[in-house]
């Protein structure tokens, strides 16, 4: 938790400092109320209290009150703007480390974990500082300091407080100790909370087009009544605190008030009345402020014991945090030493690659070698499953190779920035993403001023004509996830984002399979019109749609088993006349 702290600015230490200060005057002024107390006592019961006496003793005690006032109010203002930075900084240093994580950390989190992480996770760090840091100071110096002036009194009334510590803390131990596992549970059902309401919202077209919202329901049912039972067990058993506090603090105020009675009627009469009054009067008064000091001591627990039903689960939040910020990314900007030559052109050489949950054998590319001029048209096709996508995910660096080199312009591609090799490549991925905002800021995403001009002149070479057609045009509102488009219509303004950017390399992830088959061969035509000097990679299923290509690339498990023109392959290739003949017949082959 408190590793955490390396995240404060300098001017959170001030303030940190200042707000222990405040503590520490807070906490005297409180311990010098008894002092007073114990004069009024002694001088009332002695007889001979006066009204100016009074009056001081009065007033001082009162100026001790609005002393502690100011000085708490102060306190969490301070402890308050502290904490609400101190989540902003947590808030940004988490999304920031997410953004740098490649496919296989946010694999080993998941989305949904890395969601709670973020938010649900950091609140817990945030009230804690809020509240829980005051009462973390305060109350040992409280504790200590009354225990002090405690000791100075008599032996027997000491012991009966430091016995009501002793069960105290005992019992807070025990209660810790059996929910401390709970809470580390009750964080990564939140995940799975997080992930099935996740999957429930985002599918709920399915859902429905299925009558699945039953099995849903039930499914939903299952991970919320496992929360909410492990809620209440850790609910039900730190509530136990409360009355076991109750109980020792009412067993140490009948205590002390036994004893002081004992000590009272201990002082035997000498013959000298009005000094036996005077001592009476002076033993009550120490009681009295015993009494208040036992309390101060009481309650400085009661505070800890407060810390301690939230310390748990802070400690489990604050550690998601950690594992999330100590987790260094895969994938690294490069020494940017080398130094490129050419424009566009990608190489292949002696590649393989698997995931990191794989073993050794289970290879995802084996031996994959090609190469692509600048201005190239290279398609890829091959059987579901047979690592299309993963071919193309090395050349910007979402994976990285296991063996071998991916050069692009010559350089590999581990040696750029990876600012400099996303600048160079465009894609279009499989899954067509859009953010909620407007087409024009989706089509030239990232950038604070887009240029219109080049944004009709993209959504048109896409043959995304619909959006003229649109009250607000290019900046008519998208939804979350687009969901206010059609397939075809998401998949048009994705190819019109990755042309927007003007990029030497642009990646086509089977990002036109929604189309028609006319729209297909008017965007294919548009873009090799426009984009005449850029290569152009094709992943596809559809032989209509990269039979036109310079290269075509045949994957099969993860090997190039054919490579050449459509012509060529026909005749070399047996897997890729099956995927001809299954899509077209001989005459139109």
């Amino acid at each position: 938790m408190f590793s955490l702290f390396r995240y404060l600015k300098k001017t959170d230490y001030l303030k940190l400092i200042i707000c222990v200060g405040l503590i520490v005057l807070q906490v005297w002024l409180e311990l010098k109320m008894p002092d007073y107390t114990k004069n009024l006592t002694t001088m009332v019961n002695a007889g001979n209290a006066s009204n100016a006496l009074v009056w001081k003793n009065g007033g001082l005690m009162l100026a001790c009150a609005g002393g502690s006032l100011v000085a708490s109010i102060l306190c969490t203002i301070l402890i308050s703007n502290l904490a609400s930075g101190f989540s902003k900084t947590l808030r940004e240093k988490l999304f920031y480390k997410i953004s740098s994580f490649s496919h296989s950390e946010i694999k080993k989190f998941s989305s949904a974990s890395l969601i709670t992480r973020t938010t649900n996770d950091v609140v817990q760090v945030q009230n804690f500082m809020a509240m829980g840091v005051q009462l973390l100071i305060k109350a040992p110096i409280m504790a200590i300091w009354a225990i002090c002036k405690i000791s100075s009194t008599d032996v027997s009334l000491t012991v009966a407080v430091l016995i009501s510590v002793v069960l105290m803390v005992a019992s807070i131990g025990v209660l810790i100790g059996l929910n401390l596992p709970r809470f580390k549970k009750i964080q990564k059902l939140t995940d799975n909370a997080s992930l099935v309401t996740q999957e429930s919202v985002s599918g709920v077209r399915v859902i429905r087009a299925f009558n699945a919202e039953n099995y849903e329901e039930e499914k939903f049912e299952k991970v919320n009544k496992e929360l909410t039972s492990n809620h209440l067990f850790t609910s039900r058993t730190m509530g136990l605190l409360s009355p076991i506090l109750t109980l020792v603090l009412n067993g140490l105020t009948l205590a002390i008030y036994f004893i002081g009675a004992i000590l009272i009627n201990k002082i035997a009469f000498n013959g000298n009345a009005s000094e036996m009054v005077l001592l009476r009067a002076t033993e009550l008064g120490n009681i009295t402020a015993f009494s208040q000091y036992a309390m101060q001591v009481v309650t400085s627990f009661i505070m800890l014991v407060m810390i301690f039903i939230i310390l748990p689960r802070v400690l489990v939040s604050s550690g998601r945090i950690k594992e999330v910020l100590n987790t260094a990314s895969s994938i690294n900007d490069g020494e940017n030493k080398a130094e490129e030559t050419g424009k566009g052109e990608i190489e292949f050489k002696d590649v393989n690659f698997r995931f990191n949950d794989s073993s050794e054998e289970e290879m995802a590319l084996e031996n994959i070698s090609f190469k692509i001029e600048k201005g190239q048209t290279v398609a890829i096709i091959g059987a579901t499953g047979s690592a299309k996508t993963t071919l193309v995910n090395l050349i910007n660096r979402v994976y990285d190779v296991s063996s071998g080199i991916v050069l692009v312009d010559n350089k590999n591609v581990q040696d750029y920035l990876l600012e400099e090799l996303n600048q160079k490549v465009a894609v279009a991925s499989q899954k067509a993403v859009l953010f909620k905002g407007t087409i024009k800021e989706n089509v030239a995403l990232g950038e604070k001023e887009p240029n219109e001009e080049r944004i009709i002149e993209a959504l048109k070479t896409a043959q995304a004509d619909f959006v003229f057609d649109l009250e607000k045009g290019i900046d008519s509102e998208v939804s979350q996830g687009g969901t206010n488009f059609s397939g075809g219509q998401k998949q048009r303004l994705s190819i019109a984002r990755a042309i927007y950017k003007n990029a030497e390399i642009l990646i086509f992830d089977d990002t036109f399979s929604a189309l028609d088959y006319k729209t297909d061969m008017l965007a294919r035509k548009a873009i090799k019109e426009k984009m005449k000097d850029a290569t152009i990679i094709i992943v596809a299923q559809r032989i209509g749609t990269i039979k036109d290509a310079d290269v075509i690339l045949v994957l099969d498990n993860g090997k190039i088993v054919g490579k050449g023109t459509h012509a060529e392959l026909l005749n070399s290739c047996p897997l890729y006349k099956e995927i001809a003949l299954s899509q077209l017949s001989k005459e139109e082959l």
